[in-house]
C-alpha cells in the first residue's frame, strides 16, 4: 500500500510533479524547434567580447577589484555582464512567447488548469531558466577558445547565481508581459526595459569609473537589479560570494514572482481581460 502526500491545495505532490514535467518538457522542445533562438543568443554576446571588447582593451584596461586579484583584460571583466545579457534576453524572449500563446488561445489551455495558478506560472519560468542556462555555458565554452579562463571551481559555482539571476529576470519579463495586451506591442517594451537594465549597470565598466563621471548615474546603477545580477555572477565565477547583490537579486526574484502571479490572476491586477478577452 503507497502512501500519497497530499498537499494544502488538495493535489498530490505526484501531480504537481507531471505537471512541472510537462511544462518543462513543452519548453524544451519549443527550444529545440527553434535553432536559431539557441544560435542568437550567442551571437549577441560573442560580437561584444570579440569586436566590441577587442576596440577597447587598450582603453579600459581594469586595475585590481574584487573578485580579481590581478590586472585583467577588459574582455574578461565583460564576460560576466554578458553572461546576465543572455539571461535578460531569454526572460523576455520567453516573455513574448507568453503573449503570442496569450494570442494564440494556447495560454488559456495552461491557465484554466486546477493547479494553482502561481505553480503553473513557476513551472515555466523555471522551464525557461534553465534554457538561459544552457545558452550561458554553450557561451561560457566558446569563450575559453578566447582566453576566457575563469578558475575550474566557477563553472560550477557560478551555477547557483545563474538560477537565481534566470528566475529573477525571467519573472520581470513575465511580469512585464502580463500588461501587453498586443504582440507588436512588446518590441518597444523590450528595448524600453533591456537596454536601460544592460546599460545603467556593471556589465560593461566598473561602477568605480561611472561614479568618477557621474555620482547620479552611479546612484542609479547601484540600484539596477540588474547590476547586483552581473555582480552576483561575476563573484561567483570566482569561487566568491557578493552577500549584498545575492540578497537583492533574491529578493527582487521573490517580488517581481509574486507580482506576476497576482498579475496574471484573471480576478485582479494586470491579469484582468476586457469583456469576451482571454484570462
Amino acid at each position: 500500500m503507497t502512501m500519497q502526500i497530499t498537499t494544502p491545495s488538495g493535489f498530490t505532490l505526484a501531480q504537481y510533479a507531471v505537471c512541472m514535467n510537462g511544462i518543462v518538457w513543452r519548453e524544451a522542445l519549443r527550444f529545440l524547434h527553434q535553432r536559431e533562438r539557441f544560435v542568437s543568443a550567442l551571437v549577441r554576446p560573442l560580437v561584444w567580447l570579440f569586436i566590441f571588447a577587442a576596440g577597447f582593451r587598450q582603453v579600459l584596461g581594469i586595475s585590481i577589484i574584487p573578485p580579481y586579484e590581478t590586472y585583467i583584460l577588459y574582455e574578461v571583466y565583460i564576460t560576466p555582464g554578458l553572461m546576465a545579457m543572455i539571461q535578460l534576453f531569454n526572460g523576455m524572449q520567453s516573455s513574448l512567447s507568453m503573449v503570442y500563446d496569450r494570442e494564440m488561445g494556447n495560454m488559456r489551455t495552461l491557465l484554466v488548469s486546477p493547479l494553482p495558478r502561481w505553480f503553473l506560472l513557476f513551472c515555466k519560468l523555471l522551464a525557461g531558466t534553465a534554457v538561459s542556462v544552457l545558452q550561458v555555458y554553450a557561451f561560457l565554452a566558446v569563450a575559453w577558445f578566447w582566453e576566457i579562463e575563469p578558475p575550474a571551481i566557477g563553472y560550477l559555482a557560478v551555477l547557483p547565481a545563474l538560477l537565481l539571476s534566470g528566475l529573477m529576470l525571467g519573472a520581470l519579463g513575465m511580469l512585464i508581459s502580463s500588461g501587453i495586451r498586443q504582440l507588436e506591442n512588446f518590441a518597444g517594451v523590450m528595448n524600453f526595459v533591456i537596454f536601460p537594465m544592460f546599460f545603467a549597470s556593471s556589465a560593461l565598466y566598473p561602477l568605480w569609473r561611472v561614479q568618477e563621471g557621474s555620482p547620479a548615474l552611479a546612484f542609479i546603477c547601484e540600484l539596477n537589479p540588474f547590476t547586483h545580477a552581473v555582480e552576483l555572477i561575476r563573484f561567483a565565477l570566482y569561487g566568491k560570494l557578493n552577500g549584498v547583490s545575492l540578497a537583492v537579486v533574491g529578493g527582487c526574484a521573490v517580488v517581481f514572482m509574486i507580482g506576476a502571479a497576482m498579475a496574471y490572476d484573471p480576478s485582479r491586477g494586470l491579469g484582468r481581460r476586457a469583456p469576451g478577452g482571454e484570462t
